[in-house]
């Protein structure tokens, strides 16, 4: 249970598989954030992870500001945002351009 909002603890991701224990489950979150960071401005967006917040949070270019779950619903927002489909397989990202 969460001592700050009263609420059970959420459960574990499918992108935290393999991690045994709370440390790597971290070290992972802060991992995702750094490949985010490079992806996302292209898309005029801004992910910043912190050990105090459940969650990753995205912003835009005019400070609007969304706590998003999980690493699929990043995707999501970033579609919602722009309104053009987001492709985190896309070739610029994994570096074959």
């Amino acid at each position: 249970m969460c001592s700050a909002c009263g609420f059970p603890a959420a459960p574990g991701h499918w992108t935290e598989a393999g991690a045994a224990n709370a440390h790597e489950r971290l070290r992972g979150r802060f991992r995702r954030a750094h490949v985010l960071q490079r992806v996302l401005p292209s898309y005029h967006l801004n992910v910043h992870e912190t050990n105090d917040i459940l969650g990753i949070q995205l912003s835009t270019l005019t400070g609007s500001h969304s706590i998003v779950s999980h690493l699929d619903d990043v995707w999501a927002l970033a579609e919602k945002v722009n309104g053009t489909p987001v492709d985190p397989l896309d070739r610029r990202f994994i570096g074959e351009e």
